[in-house]
């Protein structure tokens, strides 16, 4: 296998080194809580939406989506086109909540809707589902610098875990929304050089490529069957309302960067320019998915390779290793060996910004959390530069802030080591962005289904919206484990035998947490409603 060149190296390390430079000179401006959770409330629209881009455009994205349409089709490609529809519901109704919220937790107003467990609940769910985007992003990106390196896959994880740990501690969430900016600018330009980097390998150039591609199936958008046991169109289409609306609406990253622009319209002009931005950049990276299959039929020699080399690493016959268990290595693999000298280290940069512009934004995202929901409650007084309504410290209140600012340090910390435990864990995953999927439509569960219900049931009530999580978490928990589940235990034929795909999990769950609290709220008699 042909490794990098030292020149390209020194592009790469030089890359890691000017990132985490950009992101610990913003020190000064986050020795504060304030500072170190939403900047001040001091960032315009325009880097606010940047970032908000960037973290969409992770190495799930750089890897995961030119493998999913190199193994497969263009189906993946509707969760990208929900995204302006989850805009504008988040322009409309959940921006303003969020900003006019007493807190910058995404959870807090839980405790006030339905009681302490509902904050917690929601929290941990939050939490859980930032372990699993830390520990793909970061096993994915270490996976493709590990066959182009040679260095051991542990190695690698352990030394960006700590990278992209070091400078979020240091940086604050400043650290992180300028160097995301940097680093989707990065992600952007190297994703269309690399597309026009395939297609001129490609007979026919993008036209050539596409037209092969739709001849082979690969230009589809998928099936428009209602089976719900497929990835048909109609599945990935509700699924990725769900967890669009689940981003926008209560994911703290994204709660969080909207107290960090300087204005109400400055944050509206985040959420629009990073689902315009996404949408395009996406389809850029299926096209290149799609036309790396069309090189590889013109070009038989890598993928014959990546066969064996998985055929080795899986015991099987090499006649078993099909184009999902080589999707997520054919596009590093084809950098390594096709780009120029200097040319792949730029490539292997962008790759790297993809993944480092999501870790440090789940880093600092699950660290307030951590402090605001779960630690900040039991430790006594709350510093008044916590969120955005004080107009500065006083003497009495410094030992407050430096002992939060303690707190969200060890919190970041906690995350980035818990992060890298799991993208360890993810040895054996078939495809990176179905791992990614999958697991964040479990951990998130019902969490919108919740949110939603106290938004928009206002009859809802602690012990409504409790049976529902505690049905809606049912649901979810039988839907995962089922299909898990020998015949010995549970017959083929059984009723209690749901054939469902594994993206309608979070989909069913938010639905049935939704539906239990709405009924059980209708059926509640009038004289029990307070006030």
């Amino acid at each position: 296998m042909e490794r990098l060149h030292p020149v390209d190296l020194a592009v790469l390390l030089g890359y890691l080194v000017a990132v985490a430079a950009l992101g610990a000179s913003f020190r000064s401006r986050s020795r504060d809580p304030r500072g170190f959770k939403i900047a001040s409330g001091r960032l315009a629209g325009w880097a606010v939406g940047m970032s908000l881009f960037g973290t969409f455009l992770s190495s799930n994205t750089f890897l995961g989506v030119p493998g999913k349409a190199y193994a497969s089709d263009w189906n993946a490609f509707v969760f990208s086109l929900t995204l302006p529809v989850a805009a504008y519901v988040a322009v409309r109704w959940f921006l303003p909540f969020h900003r006019a919220g007493a807190t910058i937790s995404a959870y807090s107003h839980f405790a006030e809707r339905f009681g302490g467990w509902a904050q917690i609940y929601a929290a941990a769910c939050y939490l859980l589902t930032q372990l699993a985007r830390i520990g793909s992003i970061l096993f994915g990106v270490s996976l493709a610098l590990s066959q182009l390196t040679g260095w051991p896959l542990w190695a690698i994880v352990l030394a960006l875990g700590a990278l992209v740990t070091a400078y979020t501690v240091i940086g604050g969430i400043e650290a992180v929304i300028w160097t995301d900016v940097v680093q989707s600018v990065v992600l952007s330009a190297g994703a269309l050089f690399a597309l026009v980097t395939v297609l001129r390998g490609v007979p026919g150039g993008l036209l050539g490529a596409l037209r092969e591609g739709a001849a082979a199936g690969k230009t589809s958008l998928g099936s428009f069957s209602l089976d719900p046991a497929q990835s048909t169109f109609w599945v990935v289409l509700a699924y990725g309302l769900v967890i669009n609306l689940t981003n926008f609406g209560i994911d703290q990253s994204y709660v969080q960067r909207y107290h960090a622009a300087r204005s109400a319209a400055h944050a509206a002009r985040s959420v629009w320019l990073a689902a315009w931005l996404y949408l395009p950049v996406s389809l850029v990276f299926f096209v290149l998915g799609t036309s790396l299959f069309v090189w590889g039929d013109h070009n038989p020699e890598l993928v014959q390779t990546l066969r064996a080399e998985v055929a080795v690493e899986r015991a099987v016959p090499e006649s078993e290793v099909g184009a999902a268990e080589i999707g997520d290595r054919v596009f590093p693999r084809f950098i390594a060996g096709e780009l120029p000298i200097g040319l792949r280290g730029l490539l292997l940069a962008a790759l790297l910004a993809a993944a480092m512009s999501s870790i440090d934004t789940s880093l600092n995202s699950s660290a307030t959390i951590l402090q605001e929901d779960v630690l900040r409650p039991r430790a006594g007084p709350r510093s008044p530069t916590s969120d955005g309504s004080d107009h500065g410290p006083d003497a009495a209140s410094e030992d407050v802030g430096r002992r939060e600012m303690r707190m969200l340090h060890a919190c970041t910390l906690a995350m980035g080591l818990l992060g890298t435990a799991a993208a360890l864990a993810l040895l054996r995953v078939r495809s990176i962005l179905d791992a990614w999927w999958t697991l964040s439509g479990i951990f998130a569960g019902g969490l919108l289904g919740l949110f939603l219900l106290g938004f928009v049931v206002h009859r809802a009530r602690s012990a409504e919206a409790a049976l529902a999580v505690i049905v809606g978490t049912g649901v979810i928990g039988w839907l995962t484990l089922e299909p898990r589940l020998p015949e010995t235990l549970l017959a083929a034929g059984s009723p209690l035998r749901l054939a469902v795909h594994a993206n309608l999990i979070t989909v069913l769950g938010t639905l049935t947490v939704f539906a239990v609290g709405l009924l059980a709220s209708r059926l509640r008699p009038s004289r029990s409603v307070a006030g």
